[in-house]
């Protein structure tokens, strides 16, 4: 599971991942982070996602990591938005009007280029790795997250044995695992959306959850 994986699935257009409405669990609990007014979001491996743009409607300025040109590119094409591209450090820099997505890899953030950012939203990240890259993944987050951002997680539970991923199966005590160490970790949610995934449904997994939680920083 590493770069070439995600290029050939933006190449083939294999995005089943990628949702065109705005994710109802966002809208339902982002107030629970209290993000202050004004103050910029951080989306990881947000791909095209139309929850930036409901971010941003909602008044915050949106920074979004990305690695594949393929969704950078139609991100902003199929919004019609002309973006301003320029170079940040080892990242391709594509910013409009409060929103901004570095075209690169996120393990080649630093604590610096989120400096600015006071809340983060991950609803697809997590769930994209395998196991051992979750780990890194978490480690990495805890490097360059400022240490007062809270987090929105949006997780999927169901049996893994049953279906490989991605999407991965992320279970509850693994999330406190991986987190509970720097943040207090608060389950909000369990959502049955096994009619909504059709590719696991078809591998024969029976029940299929999405698990959402809040992250605050202790």
């Amino acid at each position: 599971m590493r770069a070439r994986f995600w290029h050939e699935r933006w190449q083939q257009d294999q995005i089943g991942f990628h949702q065109t409405e705005i994710n109802v669990h966002l809208q339902q609990f982002w107030g629970q982070l209290a993000a202050p007014e004004g103050g910029q979001v951080f989306v990881p491996l947000c791909g095209k996602s139309s929850d930036m743009l409901w971010l941003r409607a909602q008044g915050h300025p949106v920074l979004g990591i990305e690695l594949s040109p393929i969704a950078v590119r139609d991100f902003f094409s199929e919004n019609q938005l002309e973006p301003v591209i320029s170079q940040q450090g080892a990242f391709e820099r594509w910013e409009v009007d409060g929103l901004a997505i570095l075209l690169g890899d996120f393990f080649q953030l630093s604590a610096d280029d989120l400096a600015g950012c006071s809340a983060i939203y991950d609803r697809a990240s997590l769930i994209a790795l395998p196991p051992d890259m979750r780990e890194q993944y978490a480690a990495q987050m805890l490097r360059i997250a400022p240490r007062y951002a809270k987090t929105l997680l949006v997780t999927l539970e169901y049996d893994q044995a049953l279906a490989g991923g991605p999407p991965f199966a992320v279970r509850e005590d693994e999330v406190r695992a991986l987190y509970e160490a720097h943040y207090t970790v608060t389950h909000v949610r369990t959502l049955d959306v096994t009619n909504e995934m059709s590719g696991l449904r078809n591998k024969g997994v029976p029940k299929i959850e999405d698990q959402v939680f809040v992250l605050e920083p202790r």
